[in-house]
């Protein structure tokens, strides 16, 4: 039996790139990432269909496989108003349709969650016929799980915000209890800001005791915090700060 057998290998799709996730349960465990830029005058399957065709190790065999699709065409609902044949359907009614996409969900059961996402039809079929067991998740799937454990620490409320190039999916805790998630379209500084302090004051959360948690890519890193920290206490850049979705699937699965 090939060592691999035994190993996950968890993959992200995003504007920004490829990320490729290698996680080895032996000797105590350990992770190694490959990013892959992306040819942006290429569709996304046919960079996919590339970047499997050039990363020779990807044709070994995996005990798991994982595809978190990081996207803004993501849907909340809680459990409790969600029938699996109107998914498409509920959908919709945030996102417009597009042609060749696949509504896929995610259940959260301890979170009482629907994650309701999108992905491109082409991909999704070209990935099952490289890995028939792969399982789909939206980014935020793993994210709410194990920040939902995290948030327990304390008895004070925490808002985490995964930031992207082009987007930024804020995900808010009171002790475990999912207050809040959602994803906005932002490029910028001035936009992140916005987001944060505007979500930050809807839901009451208090300047002086509640906690802002950041991850993702920081390009404006020194600049976001410099700013956050004139209204908000406490602001912390999470550990890791990068990646934090491809560990969060392995916590979780």
């Amino acid at each position: 039996m090939s060592l691999s057998e035994q190993y996950t290998l968890s993959i992200r799709l995003s504007a920004d790139g490829f990320s490729f996730s290698v996680f080895n349960p032996l000797n105590g465990g350990g992770t190694t990432v490959h990013d892959y830029t992306v040819d942006e005058s290429l569709s996304l399957t046919a960079n996919l269909k590339q970047a499997i065709n050039e990363i020779e190790w990807l044709a070994a065999p995996y005990r798991r496989v994982n595809v978190l699709i990081a996207d803004k065409r993501v849907t909340y609902l809680p459990l409790e108003h969600f029938e699996d044949e109107q998914a498409e359907q509920l959908f919709h009614y945030n996102h417009p349709k597009r042609d060749n996409e696949l509504v896929q969900y995610n259940i959260l059961h301890k979170n009482n969650v629907v994650v309701l996402f999108g992905m491109d039809k082409s991909a999704h079929t070209l990935l099952k016929e490289h890995f028939p067991q792969a399982n789909f998740y939206a980014q935020a799937t793993p994210l709410i799980e194990y920040l939902a454990i995290k948030s327990r620490l304390g008895n004070n409320r925490k808002m985490y915000a995964c930031i992207s190039k082009e987007s930024i999916g804020i995900y808010s805790f009171e002790r475990g209890q999912l207050l809040l998630a959602n994803t906005y379209a932002c490029t910028n500084t001035d936009d992140r800001l916005y987001y944060l302090l505007y979500i930050w004051k809807q839901l009451g959360f208090e300047q002086e005791r509640d906690e802002l948690h950041l991850t993702g890519h920081l390009a404006d890193k020194e600049q976001l915090l410099a700013e956050l920290r004139k209204f908000i206490r406490q602001v912390f850049v999470m550990n890791p700060a990068t990646n934090l979705d491809l560990q969060a699937i392995i916590q979780c699965e």
